[in-house]
């Protein structure tokens, strides 16, 4: 019975295997670049076809382990690429590359399934209109405004605060903008990816929620080809559902270092810095996907690791080119108790000019930054001697630029339960007003513990009275 099935598939035989490159020999016809091959015992083991030799051989990287592949075993040819499911029931699941829940949970129904390889909207099928996409968070939404269906960078050291900034911006795209939110989990450490699944769990933000992962104990094809399955399963939610989709991604260099690790062992000559040649191409084949059309809009986070530091290194530079804004998290900030830890001054958009936001919108912005900006420069001088030697000007700029600080900081609906404070979403209008009223002194004679860790700026009045 099952050597009548296997007359109708394409099979072959395993010439090679080394690391996760596998070689095999077809005779019958050659297997579509990108189709998955089937080999070991149990057919277990998944190889995605990369290139063709010759006319009969195939070279391909393993997306499970290779782990007891003998030469000369039988391979089969799927017929098709990495097939990942899509739908409503995939809401508050965790899925591997292959699109199979790992959260536990029963397996899912006969969802349809779709190639994780699909060409991103042609320009005209693509919305040319420059939105902001609110998050009501007060320093994202005034100083680093979100595209809607752009993409924007997120940096960060470890417990700075990134992953409950990226959890409230689920829960504010649940709430305010009635879309879908997906985490997609590049190289994450195990550990990693089994903290934030549980502390989404306990925030109440997983049920609106598809998370899925590549770890970094995976093989680099199966790490290279995740972000590209969440991909397609955020296109789902877009284009057939017409809902704006949130795309968490962390981390857009794992991905990058997943190819550059494929790129070695499929033996192509590195280029500048060890990077594969093909990165440019890799990235852009990835990040060209997120945008917004007619129906909806992906609009992407993007946690970026910089290595040493060093932003003219080439997957730097290249992750910049793709970028609309930059979200730049401080341990300083953390430190004094400032959060969200956001950095106004080394943050910023593509977004915030006049005809995008506004004149108003974009005077304002500009303001706290010089008032910041100064009040970083007097602080050495603060420091030494004291703030009764600045000017009676400075002291003014320095009183501002606290209470914009103050007033910068914001509690989290996904923090309630630790913290005990109401969480709270601002809308741009009112984070504006509040902005352009310290800065015009209307609150010189309120203490600056009364604009910490509020909403809006019209709660002042009654803490601050």
């Amino acid at each position: 019975m099952l050597m009548k099935e296997k007359k109708h598939k394409n099979i072959g035989t395993v010439l090679s295997v080394r690391s996760s490159v596998v070689d095999a020999y077809f005779p019958d016809h050659l297997p579509a670049i990108n189709n998955i091959l089937q080999t070991g015992d149990n057919e277990n083991i998944f190889v995605e076809v990369l290139t063709h030799i010759d006319a009969k051989t195939t070279r391909g990287i393993a997306l499970t382990s290779t782990e007891g592949l003998a030469q000369d075993s039988p391979i089969v040819d799927t017929g098709k690429p990495v097939m990942v499911p899509v739908g409503e029931e995939l809401m508050g699941r965790v899925f591997n590359v292959f699109g199979d829940p790992i959260d536990k949970k029963e397996p899912l129904s006969d969802a349809p399934r779709r190639s994780i390889h699909q060409s991103p909207p042609s320009i005209d099928q693509q919305s040319t209109k420059s939105e902001i996409f609110t998050t009501g968070i007060k320093a994202i939404d005034v100083l680093s405004p979100l595209e809607l269906g752009g993409k924007a960078g997120l940096f960060g050291g470890a417990g700075v605060g990134k992953t409950v900034l990226i959890m409230e911006m689920i829960n504010q795209m649940v709430g305010g903008h009635e879309g879908v939110s997906l985490f997609c989990g590049i190289g994450e450490r195990v550990r990693e990816g089994e903290e934030l699944y549980r502390e989404m769990k306990e925030a109440g933000v997983l049920e609106n929620t598809i998370m899925m992962f590549g770890q970094m104990n995976e093989p680099p094809g199966a790490r290279f080809r995740v972000g590209h399955a969440a991909l397609t399963m955020a296109e789902y939610f877009r284009d057939d559902r017409r809902k704006d989709v949130l795309l968490l991604i962390d981390n857009v260099f794992r991905f990058i270092q997943a190819g550059m690790e494929v790129s070695g062992l499929m033996g192509l000559l590195p280029s500048r810095l060890g990077y594969q040649p093909t990165l440019g191409t890799e990235l852009a084949q990835l990040e060209e996907r997120i945008c917004n059309t007619a129906t909806g809009a992906i609009t992407s986070v993007q946690a970026v690791y910089v290595p040493a530091d060093d932003f003219t290194d080439p997957s730097a530079v290249h992750t910049f080119g793709h970028l609309s804004a930059f979200i730049v998290l401080s341990r300083k900030k953390a430190s004094e108790g400032l959060y969200p830890a956001i950095d106004p001054l080394q943050s910023g958009s593509k977004m915030l000019v006049p005809h995008v936001v506004g004149q108003r919108h974009y005077s304002i912005g500009q303001e706290i930054r010089k008032t910041l900006s100064e009040y970083e420069d007097l602080k050495d001088i603060i420091a030494m001697l004291g703030i009764e030697e600045l000017s009676q000007q400075d002291r003014k700029t320095v009183y501002r630029a606290r209470r914009i600080e103050r007033f910068l900081s914001q509690p989290f609906f996904v923090t309630e339960q630790f913290t005990g404070v109401e969480g709270k979403a601002v809308a741009l209008e009112d984070a504006l007003d509040g902005c352009e009223r310290i800065l015009n002194d209307e609150f010189s004679d309120v203490p600056e513990g009364a604009l910490y860790m509020i909403g809006t700026v019209d709660e002042v009045s009654t803490s601050g009275n």
